[in-house]
């Protein structure tokens, strides 16, 4: 991470305000499986080790783009920004009233008394980072906390992009609980569908370990807007393991190329992706019940 940061120095955009009307219904209890919170800093203030400064965007603009979107359910995934320091993402899963889960950053020496704390806050899982920017996990700090969590069925998040991807894989294959490779594992999608890593990302799907969240998809594409060109590449997943597919929106877009994301376009690309209800159901709701343990019960909402 970089020296300490001007909080008033921002170097991400804010996320859009408005998005698309969305063009499929949304099932009830629909979860964004991949988004963040950012402060605000007035109350959780970031990281001084942080590597980029967000806008706020905190609890109240998430369900506000949650309402816009119709989607009820989230799990919020912890940012460098935020370092080790859990506190944004607590307070809005406390706030949300059994909706939303997390996914946390961890120093290697956690207790397991704070795990537990953890848990009951809501967090069921922790992330590592080994793409360029963000890089600084190993695979035995990754294989040590994999141990740890063991006994309170949480996953490990995986955030890679193609060269770390293969080099990661045999060893992800190796654990003997749940793991998550975000974004579509960023491969690269010039190389077609048929490349050295979109293919071994494809095999997971005989690992019945492995999760896969076809979100970043504009990330995939560089920031071009339709984002076309990533499209098949989420419809190949899809298809190869729905079981344990999951879909986010990545929300409010920290460090993206080109402009921030619409979110009701990138929901729409899913609906148009996956126009089956019944694998939307199960995408968008029943995947990530199982592997977020929200309550099974489904939520009424007015409104």
């Amino acid at each position: 991470m970089s020296s300490k940061k001007d909080s008033s120095m921002f170097d991400c955009a804010p996320a859009k305000k408005h998005t698309e009307n969305i063009t499929f219904d949304v099932p009830a209890d629909a979860c964004d499986s991949h988004c963040h919170i950012f402060g605000p800093a007035s109350q959780f203030p970031f990281d001084p080790k942080r590597s980029y400064t967000p806008p706020d965007a905190g609890y109240d603009d998430l369900k506000a783009k949650q309402n816009n979107l119709g989607l009820h359910r989230a799990v919020l995934v912890q940012a460098n920004c935020h370092g080790y320091d859990m506190s944004a993402i607590t307070n809005a899963i406390s706030r949300s009233q059994g909706q939303y889960r997390g996914v946390a950053l961890l120093p290697p020496d956690v207790t397991a008394t704070r795990l537990q704390q953890l848990h009951e806050e809501g967090i069921r899982g922790v992330r590592y980072n080994f793409v360029s920017h963000l890089a600084g996990a190993t695979i035995d700090e990754l294989q040590t906390m994999a141990q740890k969590i063991a006994g309170l069925g949480w996953h490990l998040c995986i955030h890679a992009d193609e060269t770390s991807l293969l080099r990661l894989l045999p060893d992800l294959q190796k654990l003997t609980l749940p793991f998550v490779i975000d974004h579509m594992g960023r491969i690269d999608i010039s190389k077609g569908l048929q490349s050295d890593a979109f293919t071994a990302l494809l095999q997971l799907c005989h690992h019945p370990q492995a999760w896969i969240k076809v979100s970043g998809v504009d990330r995939l594409c560089g920031g071009t807007e339709p984002y076309t060109a990533g499209q098949p590449f989420m419809r190949a997943i899809i298809d190869a393991m729905p079981e344990r597919t999951l879909w986010g929106t990545d929300w409010p877009h920290p460090n993206v190329t080109g402009p921030v994301p619409d979110d009701g376009q990138l929901l729409n690309i899913f609906g148009a992706v996956c126009p089956d209800p019944a694998l939307r159901q199960r995408i968008l709701v029943d995947n990530p019940q199982v592997l977020y343990q929200f309550d099974s019960q489904p939520t009424r909402h007015s409104g």
